[in-house]
């Protein structure tokens, strides 16, 4: 079995752990499971830029999260944003094959259906495949982000307000930074 399979699996069972008792939860991971999720790369160069190691750090992201002890009584709030904070990343990679056609790196598409910022196009999608949020889980995957943000490199002075009200908009946006830059390092 290949890693990103197993990945899969640890991913799924702690989503629905999470979120199986809302509405939409399973027509989500059906579409989910149709989509390039579990073996696409977290980026093109950087962290996770192999097959399989977009849902690897989710899975970090979600350690991370679970992980801290001032998350307010709300774990699966926690497990959720951890693990859906990059569903942006879906047909964002594509395979460079080399002569033998074995995947020899990736290059971002820019040819996506939904041109937005990233933390956006991760609500957007989740919520249009039904499954819903809570104004806090929605205000922590659109910060995620944090100062690497474009609103925030535009002068957007939202991300301050938002980290502010919703504590887990920062601790995701930590979660996600300590899995990049620690967990992840290559």
């Amino acid at each position: 079995m290949k890693q990103w399979e197993e990945n899969r699996r640890s991913f799924a069972k702690l989503l629905e752990q999470a979120a199986a008792a809302r509405c939409g939860f399973w027509d989500f991971m059906e579409w989910l499971d149709s989509t390039d999720f579990f073996r696409a790369p977290a980026s093109t160069k950087h962290h996770g830029s192999y097959e399989g190691g977009l849902a690897e750090h989710s899975l970090n992201v979600y350690r991370r999260l679970t992980g801290r002890n001032d998350l307010q009584g709300r774990p699966k709030s926690a497990a959720l944003v951890a693990l859906l904070h990059d569903v942006c990343k879906i047909d964002r990679y594509l395979p460079e094959t080399g002569e033998d056609g074995s995947t020899t790196g990736w290059k971002y598409n820019t040819d996506v259906a939904l041109p937005v910022g990233h933390g956006e196009r991760s609500v957007i999608l989740i919520q249009q495949q039904g499954l819903t949020l809570t104004l806090e889980e929605i205000t922590a995957i659109r910060w995620h982000m944090g100062g690497f943000d474009d609103a925030v490199r535009g002068g957007s002075r939202e991300m301050s307000e938002a980290f502010r009200r919703y504590p887990l908009a920062l601790q995701l946006h930590i979660a996600d930074m300590e899995a990049t830059y620690l967990d992840e390092k290559e």
